[in-house]
């Protein structure tokens, strides 16, 4: 099955930065597209970030273009989420996962339901 195991959250104040760690174990993620989503406090887990598997295609979630930045490294099996001029509405924990379906040229689903090996989630705390 794999493992993912997400690292790098925090406190930050509005405006700061933070980068989060996906790390696989148990099995290479290297074939397929991973996502980054996030679940705030009585809020559905929503679509933040993905990359396909060869790092030719992303996608972001309008409230994060321009401020954030997934990218991977498949020698080490990690995938990562720069985070920048965080702001209150960012504060959720923050889940990578990859998608069931491998060596996709395109980003396929943003659909939580689309991905699995869900980690256990990091924290991201912006004070405003």
């Amino acid at each position: 099955q794999g493992q993912l195991v997400e690292s790098g959250g925090g406190l930050v104040q509005a405006g700061g930065s933070l980068r989060l760690s996906c790390a696989a174990s148990g099995r290479t993620f290297s074939s397929y597209t991973m996502g980054w989503f996030r679940q705030a406090p009585g809020k559905e887990r929503e679509f933040v970030a993905a990359l396909n598997w060869s790092g030719t295609s992303t996608y972001y979630a309008d409230p994060v273009k321009g401020r954030f930045t997934i990218s991977r490294d498949n020698a080490k099996n990690t995938v990562y989420l720069q985070m920048n001029s965080l702001n209150a509405e960012d504060t959720a924990v923050y889940y990578c996962a990859a998608d069931r379906r491998a060596h996709l040229p395109y980003i396929r689903s943003r659909n939580p339901s689309d991905y699995d090996s869900w980690g256990q989630g990091t924290q991201v705390t912006v004070s405003s």
